[in-house]
């Protein structure tokens, strides 16, 4: 990582590197799967590159990946959104990532327990049965408190660096040259 070196020891990484060429298995059929995930693939060397040969990149979350995060994030908690409110959250979250979506979930949740206040709850004394539920106004709220947190610059870079490295970057191509996806 030639940008992040003053993090990495120089020394280290060669010999990581050395390490995953130096990997074998005993039988036939023994496999390895090394897998390794990084918000920053600019930051990959060529090295790194060569030894790590499928690159993928991963998308933020569509809607409905969105909509099963919140259904998710709101499974244990009580709530009172409709099915309308839910669709309009989840069109108010578009370019949110996952993290995101979990921080805001988080942020709505904790209005009820602000509303009964801190004192209670670091006593110990917060009884979670008598919280109101969940609001759109509470979504609403940590709404203006999260912020999606992949800009569009960032977005671009990661497109970029696919086109460049990714191993599935012309996918929709290869599909149809070859028939597939009719």
């Amino acid at each position: 990582c030639r940008a992040a070196a003053h993090r990495c020891p120089l020394s280290r990484r060669p010999c990581s590197r050395a390490q995953m060429d130096g990997v074998s298995t005993k039988g036939a059929n023994d496999r390895l799967l090394v897998v390794g995930a990084t918000n920053r693939p600019q930051e990959l060397d060529d090295a790194a590159r060569r030894r790590l040969q499928k690159r993928l990149l991963i998308p933020l979350p569509d809607a409905d990946a969105r909509a099963d995060m919140l259904s998710r994030g709101l499974n244990d908690i009580k709530h009172a959104l409709t099915d309308v409110d839910l669709r309009d959250l989840v069109r108010a979250t578009n370019g949110y990532s996952g993290s995101d979506m979990a921080g805001l979930c988080r942020e709505a949740a904790m209005n009820p327990c602000r509303d009964e206040g801190f004192e209670s709850a670091l006593m110990g004394g917060l009884n979670v049965e008598v919280l109101r539920a969940v609001t759109r106004s509470d979504f609403d709220d940590a709404l203006c408190q999260v912020r999606a947190s992949v800009g569009a610059s960032e977005l671009e870079a990661f497109e970029e660096w696919n086109r460049q490295y990714g191993s599935f970057k012309n996918q929709q191509s290869k599909r149809q040259a070859c028939g597939a996806g009719r």
